[in-house]
């Protein structure tokens, strides 16, 4: 069974950074294709970032530039680096699993697991 759980949400000035981190436990998980989504009150859940199991990475176009996704797989653990916030990035965020075989690039991510979330707050 995966678990994920997300944290490293908070409130930041515009222009501030945050890392999210996204501890994952379970079979072999970090072979899974792995993302970050986000959602802001009413509107739909987005796909912010996506990494496979060889470490390729893709990227919304909304974040492109400012936004790192990466993992560490000695310790189990999925982050998201946000540099240059901004309001529009206030959402809350998910980290998610998707299991072998998948096509994995952000937006093309249908997870079979999701953590919590952690909000994320940008104040102008």
């Amino acid at each position: 069974q995966v678990q994920l759980v997300e944290s490293g949400g908070g409130s930041v000035q515009a222009g501030g950074s945050l890392r999210l981190s996204c501890e994952a436990s379970g079979y072999n998980v970090m072979s899974f294709c792995m993302g970050w989504f986000r959602q802001a009150p009413g509107k739909a859940r987005e796909g912010v970032a996506a990494i496979g199991r060889n470490g390729f990475t893709t990227y919304a176009d909304s974040v492109k530039g400012r936004v790192t996704i990466s993992k560490d797989n000695a310790k189990n653990t999925l982050y998201l680096q946000m540099n240059s916030l901004k309001p529009e990035d206030t959402a809350m965020y998910y980290c998610a699993a998707e299991r072998p075989p998948s096509y994995c690039a952000v937006g093309r991510i249908y997870p079979d697991n999701w953590g919590q979330g952690t909000q994320v707050t940008v104040s102008s």
